[in-house]
């Protein structure tokens, strides 16, 4: 007989979660509440949406989201073999599209002979051994029972999805197509590019401090399942625009209008800000405002958007809009190999660990499937290297102070210090990836696994 695991949440975590387990021999049943009951983000019933931005970050091992990648690649990831498949051109980037990927997903979950899928909100926690992947807009009774089972307050943080734009109403006189640095799959560049000089830029920084904001929606303001709500708060790693401008006249220029590696072909100049636009479809009609999060009511995003050089008639697609995001101590609750400290049976997986980042949730679901299989058949549960990048997410997110306990993406300042310092940020993060790489390698081999895929 075969054993059993409930995995929650048909996300990226527990969909990567449901696939892991469920390869490794056991019966899955992964709940979905979607599309029966949406979560005020989502948009279809497909397992793994994206809702926020479609790129999964940079290919490149000597980026931090790369090195995940190839550590999950070699894990043999589901979700990645999918993103890959319906990959769009990003540069140095996996970007895709969000339909086809979503889809595929699906597809291929669906019909695997052991996973089941249930399409039914779960209200408590099951008993057995049970992957908690539901995500930041986990429903009200499920956070109450995680509430009531850990005893602690949840934390929350308010989250930005950017807007989407036709191409065709980019005035292409003025916006360009480049890659940062002429990295990319075409000559031409896999972005939009669109230039602003000085005065251009603050004045969009100064109508961006000033434009009326939307009003948090009452299921983002009410306190839910007698659960006490903290002071507003944002997450560092996905600030709206309009949060961004108000730190500082060059905090834009800095951050995600920064112009660095591009050239204006009007000019032959660095621009001195600029927006850049990626493909969001595979049919290339639809682009989103990269690191355009906002939060701005939608006729201040027409009227203020607008303002930048090329999208002065641009048609919004898709407004950005802002939802609040949940996610549990898991410093205080949380082991390294993603089980609960008072129910080892119980595992957590994505966003609502305190993960940030599409990798993120997509390498804890593997990790948090393969150690319900473990659990399932007798094994001990994987606590990886420290030395890897998933490995460093996870007991990062499980021993972070919880007096500033912020979600964490990948990066490499969570990974140890080389034994000898090298010189140059890209050497040594070149080095760290071949020391990750070559840490996961032997520690599969040391514990008799063979399901690291070699390159």
């Amino acid at each position: 007989m075969m054993k059993q695991i409930i995995v929650i949440g048909g996300g990226l975590a527990g969909s990567e979660a449901a696939w892991q387990a469920a390869e490794l021999g056991c019966e899955v049943f992964l709940y979905e509440m979607r599309p029966d009951i949406q979560t005020g983000a989502h948009v279809s019933g497909y397992l793994a949406e994206l809702v926020c931005s479609n790129s999964l970050g940079s290919n490149l091992i000597d980026r931090a989201s790369g090195l995940l990648k190839e550590e999950i690649r070699r894990l043999g990831s589901l979700l990645l073999q999918c993103a890959e498949a319906t990959a769009l051109p990003a540069g140095g980037a996996l970007a895709v599209d969000r339909h086809a990927f979503a889809s595929m997903v699906t597809e291929r979950i669906i019909h695997h002979p052991r996973i089941h899928l249930i399409r039914q909100e779960v209200k408590t926690l099951p008993a057995g051994i049970v992957v908690i992947a539901s995500g930041p807009l986990t429903s009200p009774a499920l956070a109450e029972s995680i509430q009531n089972f850990s005893g602690e307050n949840r934390l929350f943080f308010y989250d930005a999805i950017a807007p989407i734009v036709d191409v065709n109403s980019i005035d292409f006189s003025i916006a360009f197509k480049a890659s940062r640095y002429g990295i990319g799959e075409e000559q031409a560049g896999d972005y939009i590019n669109c230039p602003l000089n000085r005065d251009e830029y603050f004045a969009f920084v100064e109508a961006l401090r000033s434009a009326q904001r939307i009003s948090l929606r009452e299921f983002e303001k009410e306190v839910e399942a007698g659960v006490r709500a903290g002071m507003e708060r944002f997450f560092e790693g996905c600030l709206p625009v309009e949060i961004l401008a108000q730190r500082g006249d060059l905090a834009l220029a800095y951050g995600p209008m920064r112009p660095v590696g591009l050239k204006d072909p009007r000019t032959g100049k660095r621009p001195f800000a600029v927006v850049q636009l990626r493909q969001d479809n595979l049919a290339g009609t639809l682009y989103n405002l990269v690191g355009f999060q906002t939060n701005l009511t939608f006729p201040e995003q027409k009227r203020v958007l607008r303002m930048i050089p090329g999208l002065q008639n641009a048609e919004f697609v898709r407004y950005g809009q802002m939802h609040r995001n949940t996610f549990i101590a898991s410093p205080l609750l949380l082991k390294p190999s993603l089980q609960a400290r008072q129910r080892e049976n119980l595992l957590f997986a994505g966003q609502i660990t305190g993960v940030e980042g599409y990798m993120g949730n997509i390498a804890t679901g593997l990790l948090a499937g393969m150690n319900a299989a473990r659990l399932a058949q007798g094994q001990p549960a994987l606590t990886l290297p420290q030395t890897t990048m998933l490995g460093a997410l996870c007991h990062y997110v499980t021993h972070a102070s919880m007096k500033d306990f912020q979600p964490m993406k990948a990066n490499f300042g969570i990974l140890p210090e080389l034994p000898e310092p090298i010189k140059g940020k890209r050497a040594r993060a070149q080095a760290y990836a071949e020391r990750s790489l070559r840490d996961l390698q032997n520690f599969f081999e040391e514990s008799g696994i063979k399901t690291v895929t070699t390159p």
